[in-house]
C-alpha cells in the first residue's frame, strides 16, 4: 500500500470521494515523471456505475433459508461465528451508507484482464445520480455524482471498460414491488393494470434520462482525456428475480407458504407479468438506448431463468440441503417473516452472491467480443455455466 499522499489526493478530497478515494489509494501510485511516462505507467481498470443491480445489493446471501439463527443454514455470508458483520460483504463505507457495494459485485467477480476493478455504483441510484454536477447531477450518501467520480478515477488509472446499470429506479422498481406485494397480502386485485399504467407514463422520460446518463459518462471520460475509441462502454439491462407464475414452486392459494416460507408473495398473474412483460419491456428500451448511443449492450433478461427465487428448479437451504449454486435461489427472497430477523428489506428481489458471480462471468464473456449479446444461464448449472447469444 502506498502512503496516503502518494496520489496527490488530500484528506478533504478523499472525504468527498468516499470509497473512490480509498480505492484509488489502494491501486495507484503516480511518481513524478513526464506526462507520457505517467500515461504508460498507469494501471488498467474496469469501472462499474449505476444502481443496486450492479453495486452488489443482495450479495450478502447465497441462497435463501427460513432459519433465523446463526448463519441461516449457511446462506448468510455476514455471519462471523458470533454475530453479524455486514462489512464482511458490503465494502466500507457502503456497509453503513446504504450503497451496498458487495465483495462479489459483478465488476469484482468478472475475470477481466485489468489491474483494478472499481465499483462506484450505489443502491437506490437514479439517472440524476449519474449525471455530472455541472449538468444537474446529484450525489448520494455524501459522495459526488458517479460521472464526476469516474472522471477522477480516469485521471488516476487507465480505464479500459465502463459498465452502467441504470433506469430501473427511475421507473419505480420498489413501488411496483410494494404494490404487487400489497395486492397479494390484502387479497386485492392484481397489481398489473395499475402498475403497467405507471410504467408506461414514466417510460419515455426514464429512457431519455438513461441516454443522458450515457452521454454524461462519455463527457466525464472526455474530460479526463479519453476519446470514445480508447475504452469499452457497456450498458446492461436487468434480470428477473422471480419466476413466472407457472414456474413458482408453491401454489398461489397457499398464502402462508408464499408469504412466510418461500418468499414470493405475489399472484401468479403478477409474477408472470413481471417476468414476461416488465423485464422485456425495460430490456428493449435499454437496448434501443444503447444502439442510439453506439455502446455495447448486455441483455440480462433471461440470466436467472430456472434460478429465480421460488422457482420449481430451486429449493430453500436447510440443515440437510446446504447452500448450492446449482440448486439454490439466485435472488434474495421476500419472506415477510425473515425480513424481521434476517438482513434488510432493501436486499430483497436482488441478485444474490451466486447471481453476481454469474453476472461477472457474463461481463467477461462480453468483453471478449465487440458486439452486443444476451447472457443466459444453464438450468441446473453453476455460476460458470453461462453463455452468450446474439441479441435480436
Amino acid at each position: 500500500m502506498i502512503a496516503p499522499g502518494g496520489v496527490g489526493i488530500n484528506i478533504a478530497t478523499r472525504a468527498r470521494l468516499g470509497v473512490v478515494g480509498w480505492l484509488i489509494l489502494l491501486v495507484v501510485a503516480v511518481p513524478a515523471a513526464p506526462a507520457a511516462a505517467k500515461q504508460a505507467a498507469r494501471p488498467t481498470a474496469a469501472v462499474s456505475l449505476g444502481d443496486s443491480y450492479i453495486s452488489g445489493e443482495g450479495g450478502r446471501w447465497q441462497g435463501n433459508s427460513i432459519d433465523p439463527l446463526a448463519d441461516r443454514d449457511g446462506t448468510d455470508r455476514a455471519f462471523s461465528g458470533t454475530g453479524y458483520d455486514v462489512s464482511r460483504v458490503y465494502l466500507p463505507p457502503s456497509d453503513t451508507d446504504g450503497c451496498h457495494r458487495s465483495d462479489v459485485a459483478e465488476i469484482r467477480s468478472a475475470p477481466l484482464p485489468v489491474d483494478a476493478r472499481i465499483n462506484i455504483a450505489c443502491s437506490g441510484a437514479v439517472t440524476r445520480n449519474i449525471f455530472r454536477a455541472s449538468s444537474g447531477g446529484q450525489g448520494q450518501n455524501g459522495e459526488l455524482p458517479e460521472a464526476d467520480q469516474l472522471a477522477t478515477i480516469a485521471r488516476q488509472v487507465k480505464v479500459k471498460l465502463v459498465v452502467l446499470s441504470i433506469g430501473g429506479n427511475d421507473l419505480g422498481f420498489s413501488s411496483i414491488v410494494s404494490a404487487c406485494l400489497q395486492a397479494y397480502e390484502t387479497f386485492g386485485p392484481p397489481c398489473q393494470s395499475s402498475q403497467q399504467a405507471a410504467i408506461n407514463a414514466k417510460f419515455p422520460t426514464a429512457m431519455a434520462n438513461v441516454g443522458k446518463a450515457v452521454d454524461e459518462v462519455r463527457a466525464a471520460m472526455k474530460s479526463a482525456g479519453y476519446p470514445p475509441s480508447s475504452y469499452r462502454f457497456v450498458l446492461q439491462s436487468y434480470p428477473s428475480a422471480i419466476a413466472r407464475g407457472s414456474e413458482i414452486r408453491v401454489p398461489e392459494i397457499d398464502h402462508n407458504a408464499r408469504t412466510n416460507i418461500d418468499g414470493c408473495p405475489l399472484y401468479d398473474s403478477d409474477a408472470t407479468w413481471g417476468r414476461d412483460s416488465v423485464v422485456p419491456h425495460i430490456s428493449n428500451g435499454l437496448k434501443a438506448v444503447a444502439a442510439s448511443r453506439g455502446v455495447q449492450f448486455l441483455d440480462l433478461r433471461n440470466l436467472l431463468q430456472s434460478h429465480e427465487m421460488c422457482s420449481v428448479s430451486t429449493q430453500l437451504a436447510d440443515p440437510t440441503h446446504p447452500p448450492s449454486a446449482t440448486t439454490g435461489d439466485w435472488a434474495r427472497f421476500l419472506n415477510l417473516s425473515a425480513v424481521e430477523t434476517q438482513g434488510q428489506l432493501q436486499e430483497t428481489f436482488h441478485p444474490n452472491a451466486y447471481a453476481q458471480q454469474a453476472l461477472g462471468n457474463c461481463l467477461a464473456l462480453l468483453y471478449a467480443q465487440t458486439s452486443s449479446a444476451a447472457c443466459n444461464s444453464t438450468p441446473g448449472g453453476g455460476t460458470n455455466a453461462v453463455f452468450l447469444t446474439p441479441t435480436n
